[in-house]
């Protein structure tokens, strides 16, 4: 993965990255709340040598002294130093337990030790250092002297006299916060790449375009919850935001591959339930509502549905048009104000694949596209039976439906390689029920204009112009 890829995830799966920091963040603050405060007070020795008379032995006693500062730091917590401070202060605890509020580090090439001591209570805490800070020199006094008659080589001198600290060393809130925002942000790009590696549906333009390099997506239909009631939006609101991604399809559709003049498009998806039906009719609407001659096939001789939401009867249709019952003038229905002529299936056969791959159905195709501009068959998807293959090899192109979350990659490029198989044409992909993103519903804010009542005079004479003018064409 690229800079460019991580990105593209990170816009896609903002919002996992936000989660995840609100949650660390609540997380540090929960635990800075929830934790006990604690102070702390210092104190600093300082060792030298006793005998120190000429340079030589000061040089001596500054190299003995730099090593007997790391064995004195394991002093500090023994019990022969605490044990006696205990007893003076009488604290309720053993010296292993005061052990773990007492620690002390040497700054590097000193012969330093500072000691800092820990507790609930800053005044406690100043108590127990300031008992240590007497005590500890008299301890190393009585170990380093030899004999009782002797005097101790070493000496150790308070340089710091522990100090009561109103404020606590912990827990600190900003340290923390940011440390839960730091975490929050790695952990949530970590997440949302993770989750990105193992989603493998079909959700983005960008998924689709990465599955082939000649793939193209004509067109962007965003997801609207009313479709199910109102599929053909074309009819119920002409200025919304899905019925000008029709038309920006209806207008890519006709520059793709324009050299090859597409009038007979296969409408098809990899999988039921992708909206193709839905799409199929409305792309049709929208073509005849530019001014050309459509026809609208209901291919799928299996699950028909598109008479159901146009509103038109099915008793006859294609199949009979294939058995030679009936002729195309005796099945074709006018839809509309404009010039849509819908086929429909007609009553389903036991052989659905065979019948439109017959000789017949390409006859019928090749007399349809002759009459009309544009010849739609709203097709099976790809993946459950072969139909729409079977068709693509009689049609000039085909567009791929694909639901927005809804299907698989594997399964996008086995319904392709099928239609590639059979040598099929794969115009582009309509991408169907993608998320309504702040940037995309932007976009289309200028389409949800409404016009003047006082302007629709002007706008209907200046469409019938139009419309005339296209028809003399």
């Amino acid at each position: 993965m690229d800079l460019r890829t991580y990105l593209r995830v990170l816009r896609k799966r903002w919002r996992i990255v936000v989660a995840t920091v609100v949650v660390m963040v609540a997380l540090a603050s929960a635990y800075t709340l929830a934790s006990t405060k604690t102070y702390q007070s210092t104190a600093q020795f300082f060792v030298s040598t006793s005998d120190s008379s000429d340079s030589a032995q000061l040089a001596q006693g500054s190299t003995f002294s730099q090593a007997r500062v790391t064995s004195y730091t394991q002093l500090v917590t023994a019990p022969v130093v605490l044990q006696p401070v205990i007893d003076e202060l009488k604290l309720p605890m053993t010296a292993a337990e005061l052990g773990t509020q007492v620690s002390a580090t040497v700054p590097p090439n000193t012969v330093l030790i500072n000691v800092a001591v820990t507790d609930k209570s800053a005044y406690q805490a100043q108590r127990i250092a300031a008992a240590l800070a007497q005590q500890f020199p008299k301890t190393v006094e009585g170990i380093e002297r030899v004999s009782v008659t002797s005097q101790s080589p070493v000496k150790v001198t308070t340089t710091k006299t522990p100090i009561v600290n109103s404020g606590p060393v912990s827990p600190r809130p900003v340290r923390n916060v940011l440390l839960g925002l730091v975490l929050g942000l790695l952990l949530g790009i970590g997440l949302a790449v993770l989750r990105s590696l193992l989603d493998n549906r079909v959700r983005t333009k960008e998924d689709v375009e990465e599955l082939s390099d000649n793939l193209t997506v004509i067109g962007t239909i965003p997801f609207d919850t009313d479709a199910a009631k109102h599929p053909l939006l074309l009819a119920s609101d002409t200025h919304s935001t899905r019925s000008e991604s029709f038309r920006s399809l209806r207008t890519n559709l006709r520059f793709v591959d324009a050299a090859h003049h597409n009038r007979i498009i296969v409408m098809t998806s990899a999988l039921a339930g992708e909206g193709k039906t839905t799409t199929t009719a409305n792309l049709a609407l929208t073509l005849a509502e530019n001014g050309v001659s459509v026809c609208l096939i209901e291919g799928d001789l299996r699950r028909p549905r598109l008479l159901d939401y146009l509103g038109l009867e099915g008793a006859v249709g294609l199949t009979d048009v294939l058995i030679e019952r009936a002729t195309l003038a005796d099945v074709l229905q006018p839809y509309g104000k404009h010039r849509l002529s819908v086929l429909g299936a007609g009553q389903l056969p036991p052989n659905p694949s065979e019948l439109l791959g017959s000789p017949a159905m390409s006859e019928t195709l090749r007399r349809l596209s002759e009459q009309y501009d544009y010849v739609l068959i709203d097709a099976p998807p790809l993946l459950p039976v072969t139909d729409a293959a079977v068709l693509s090899t009689l049609a000039t192109g085909a567009v791929v439906v694909v639901g927005s979350g809804l299907v698989s990659r594997d399964q996008l490029s086995t319904a392709l390689e099928s239609l590639r198989a059979v040598n099929g044409t794969v115009l582009g992909v309509a991408l169907n029920r993608v998320p309504r993103a702040n940037r995309v519903a932007g976009y289309y804010d200028y389409y949800s204009y409404r016009p003047n009542p006082a302007d629709d005079g002007t706008r209907a004479a200046s469409r019938a112009k139009s419309d005339h003018a296209s028809s003399r064409k």
